[in-house]
């Protein structure tokens, strides 16, 4: 995990401004670069870049309240941190489960198994050895898809994981289905909004609630424009 100001300058979240001007000045003493040894110079002239930059925003009251809602929005809780890790160890545990059951199978159905050599050497059940041959080789070719499909799922959700974690927002592309399952789920809508408008009660409601409210009535009159 990534240093932050408060970690830069050895001080709590909820240091006082006295306590954050005391540390820097501490700090630029103890590190500063013309104390210290030449080949070591360059090192610590990097450090105070950082505890400078540290100071400026933490000693000032509005960019301190900016990069404490930034470090929150970002800090990931321990719990979760222990979480991940555990899914991270389960998702090693699942892939070598899936290796070894793939290496397992393609042992078995390996065309120098003595039972395969066996048939091969049957002249009498040739065709049923043919069968066999191409049965086994779908079934590894079958095996090998899902072993690849189930691999690159697991890469895929922890990534995406690792990302949602890191507090990105994934997008995800819209397919024909989406937009179908949208037009489904718009005109259901309509439909039921038809169907309420036909009972007295209801319809009585609506046009109360149409009539009360400037924000629905702006939005359905922009609607019925659009369809008019």
């Amino acid at each position: 995990m990534d240093e932050n100001y408060y970690d830069i300058l050895e001080i709590n979240i909820n240091a006082s401004p006295e306590i954050i001007e005391k540390a820097y000045k501490t700090l630029v003493k103890k590190y500063h670069p013309d104390l210290q040894e030449i080949n070591l110079k360059s090192q610590y002239e990097e450090k105070i870049k950082k505890i400078n930059e540290a100071y400026e925003i933490l000693s000032n009251t509005e960019k301190r309240k900016i990069y404490d809602l930034n470090l929150s929005n970002n800090k990931i809780s321990e719990n979760d941190y222990n979480n991940l890790i555990n899914e991270n160890i389960n998702l090693k545990n699942e892939i070598n489960y899936l290796k070894n059951n793939y290496n397992k199978l393609n042992n078995n159905n390996h065309p120098n198994n003595q039972n395969i050599d066996a048939n091969y050497n049957n002249q009498n059940n040739k065709n049923y050895n043919d069968q066999n041959k191409n049965s086994n080789y779908n079934t590894n070719n079958n095996s090998n898809k899902e072993f690849n499909n189930a691999i690159n799922k697991a890469y895929y959700d922890a990534y995406i994981h690792d990302l949602k974690s890191r507090g990105y927002k994934i997008k995800y592309r819209k397919t024909f289905k989406d937009f179908l399952a949208l037009i489904i789920t718009i005109f259901l809508i309509i439909f039921t909004i038809f169907i309420l408008l036909q009972i007295p009660f209801t319809k009585n409601y609506l046009i109360n609630l149409y009539n009360e409210n400037p924000i629905l009535k702006f939005v359905v009159d922009l609607f019925l424009n659009i369809f008019n």
